[in-house]
């Protein structure tokens, strides 16, 4: 699935939000980081991270939505943070681990695309619509 018109003019537009693959289960994504991802100390700013983690996870939501549901809903959302970044490509991988007719749960990994460093271990729980 390609979700660059689906995003255009809305917060991960705006944060140059890239997704290198979409399908069912499975997402791939990144972004530069650029000056307004940082926090005022100069390093990656944990909502930015938080961005590209849950962007990840509800674009796999909706390529993985079951039958007869129309969209969904964050219900719970948790980030480990584990390092960060000054500069380079931060990447995002999110996956299914959970998918259920009214409930998804997804895992996300945020790394440096250049060091490998992890940055974050993310997971949110979905709510299906119906």
């Amino acid at each position: 699935m390609d979700f660059s018109n689906i995003q255009r003019g809305t917060l991960p537009d705006h944060l140059g939000l890239v997704w290198d693959s979409a399908e069912k289960g499975h997402v791939t994504g990144h972004m530069q980081v650029q000056p307004h991802h940082l926090a005022p100390n100069g390093y990656l700013h944990a909502a930015s991270v938080i961005a590209l983690a849950d962007t990840a996870c509800g674009y796999g939501c909706i390529a993985s939505l079951p039958d007869g549901a129309k969209s969904f809903a964050t219900i719970e959302l948790k980030s480990n943070f584990l390092g960060t970044a000054r500069d380079g490509v931060v990447q995002t991988v999110a996956t299914i681990a959970h998918a259920g007719r009214t409930t998804q749960l997804w895992d996300a990994e945020v790394t440096h695309r250049d060091t490998g460093k992890r940055i974050a271990l993310f997971r949110c729980t979905q709510m299906i619509l119906y």
